[in-house]
């Protein structure tokens, strides 16, 4: 407990709702029809450096952050939705910049027989 009090909370960046059409899961069905993912991505920076240099170069792209997301999502199909959190949470983490990151992956037409709006997972992992 007093580890996570003495913990800076941190500066985030967060993409909301990345819609991505792809092939994972249990079913053939779903292998061969394919389905939308949709991806929301928080990783903690410290964004002082660029926020005080204005300066690009000091922080995570977030728009090179989503197409790197988008190709994690849509390449090599899986069959849980656990497995590619795991996947997206590795390349964000790939920014030497990233220290955390929250990976929600939602499976809005996942294959269950009673009505519901989402289907998701969340994980949050650190730099090791």
């Amino acid at each position: 407990m007093a580890e996570q009090r003495n913990r800076r909370p941190g500066d985030r960046i967060t993409l909301t709702g990345l819609r991505v059409t792809a092939h994972h899961g249990v079913f053939d069905f779903e292998r061969e029809r394919g389905q939308e993912f949709v991806i929301d991505v928080a990783v903690v920076v410290d964004l002082r450096a660029a926020a005080s240099g204005d300066d690009l170069a000091r922080t995570v792209h977030y728009g090179e952050l989503a197409e790197a997301v988008v190709a994690a999502v849509e390449r090599d199909p899986v069959d849980l939705i656990e497995t590619l959190a795991e996947r997206v949470a590795a390349v964000a983490l790939s920014w030497a910049a990233v220290e955390q990151v929250e990976v929600t992956v939602h499976k809005p037409q996942a294959p269950i027989t009673v009505p519901f709006a989402d289907v998701s997972v969340t994980i949050v992992r650190e730099r090791p």
